[in-house]
């Protein structure tokens, strides 16, 4: 221990030190001392460095991550790093879509969706079964468009068999969403069967599964669904949908029948979930059953609906088996919002790429929450969508040396 002090019989006295004469003589005549086997017994012990004394000291320790000179950080400390695993008592159902001729359909692939172990993307916890799905929506007649969406498919509305080529050759979906919306009563009131005269030219023109949608009116849905079902029996359609003032049990007797799978459709209350899926458990298979739970859109609650479909996820991994179905999201919602397709001042850029951002925003937010199907318009939005999956789900090691540059930056 070295140390350079002056001592007085005073300072002696004050920090309780008993040492000899003969030590202190040696200290006031050599200012310093080396001692061999010594051994101090001290409640408190407090060392106190001189001004300057530090700079000596410290490059003579051997810390991790210090330089040989200076004391500057010369490196980032390693530190090894193992996430959490948890594993989950139970596994989400696994629903496919759409049927190939050797299934009894006319489809040239099939999609399935769900079968996950984990939280959404938790890959290192376990892979991702199935890359959630992407299905663009076709009307059977011609609606109000946003000139964002409508730019890109002007030349095709009023024909839906065109308009599904379109999505799928040039937009990439993979499947097409077929919204039967003239047979609503306050529309053209068209019948079940005209309905399925357009589903039929739909299916001629793509080969990919189709989700069949109703007008929103559950008389005249539950008539369309069930002359649907009666018609192309062995396709595996996704139904879409049914909900809680529908009859339940008729819808899913004829949907079971056909071999169709079904959409349940819930305002944003997971009790109203659990209720419509426990009446459909009375008559379908858990596989035959993809949930609905709203979808909020940026701007209009999007906080919201992430919590409602992360509960719904988390829950059904933990056990919740009204609650472990593959989970649906109408993204095209996002459109309602009028930042979307407003002009507006700007600040807020052009409306022919706020809308499809806002679209997006609103997609990829949901997926994150666990969302395996999107119903989305469009197709730079799918694009994003479908690139962002591909790279969640591609499996590759991250390089950490091009994460690392925000360390250098000076603000």
């Amino acid at each position: 221990m070295n140390s350079t002090t002056h001592h007085t019989n005073d300072k002696k006295k004050d920090e309780g030190l008993q040492l000899s004469d003969d030590l202190l003589a040696a200290l006031a005549k050599f200012k310093k001392i080396e001692l061999e086997d010594f051994q101090l017994e001290a409640k408190e012990l407090e060392i106190l460095f001189e001004p300057g004394m530090a700079a000596n000291v410290l490059p003579k320790l051997k810390l991790p991550g210090l330089a040989a000179v200076g004391g500057k950080p010369a490196s980032l400390l390693s530190s090894p790093f193992l996430p959490p695993i948890e594993k989950y008592p139970n596994r989400i159902a696994e629903v496919k879509l759409g049927a190939t001729k050797s299934e009894g359909g006319t489809r040239g692939k099939t999609i399935t969706i769900g079968g996950e172990l984990s939280p959404a993307f938790y890959t290192f916890e376990n892979p991702t079964p199935h890359k959630p799905a992407v299905t663009l929506d076709v009307f059977d007649m011609e609606v109000p468009l946003s000139k964002a969406v409508k730019m890109h498919v002007k030349d095709v509305v009023g024909d839906p068999a065109a308009w599904a080529k379109l999505a799928v050759e040039k937009f990439g979906a993979d499947m097409v969403t077929m919204h039967l919306i003239s047979v609503d009563p306050l529309l053209k009131d068209a019948t079940p069967k005209d309905a399925c005269k357009t589903i039929e030219k739909v299916l001629q023109a793509v080969d990919v599964p189709l989700v069949i949608g109703g007008c929103g009116d559950p008389v005249k849905d539950t008539a369309l669904f069930e002359e649907v079902c009666a018609q192309f029996p062995g396709e595996r359609f996704l139904i879409s949908s049914v909900t809680r003032d529908m009859d339940v049990e008729k819808c899913a007797k004829f949907i079971k029948k056909a071999g169709h799978a079904v959409l349940a459709f819930t305002p944003m209350d997971l009790n109203f979930a659990r209720e419509l899926n426990r009446h459909l458990f009375d008559h379908l298979k858990r596989e035959d059953i993809i949930m609905d739970l709203t979808t909020a859109a940026l701007g209009y609650g999007l906080d919201y609906a992430f919590t409602n479909m992360e509960r719904a996820r988390i829950g059904g991994l933990m056990g919740d088996l009204e609650l472990a179905q593959p989970m649906s999201s109408g993204t095209t919602n996002a459109w309602a919002a009028r930042e979307a397709w407003l002009k507006m001042s700007a600040d807020w850029e052009p409306r022919e790429l706020r809308g499809p951002l806002w679209e997006v925003t609103t997609a990829l937010t949901l997926l994150t929450a666990g969302v395996d199907l999107f119903m989305m318009m469009h197709p730079a939005a799918v694009k994003t969508l479908k690139d962002v999956t591909n790279y969640l789900t591609a499996n590759k090691k991250a390089d950490p040396a091009k994460f690392l540059d925000w360390v250098k930056v000076k603000a």
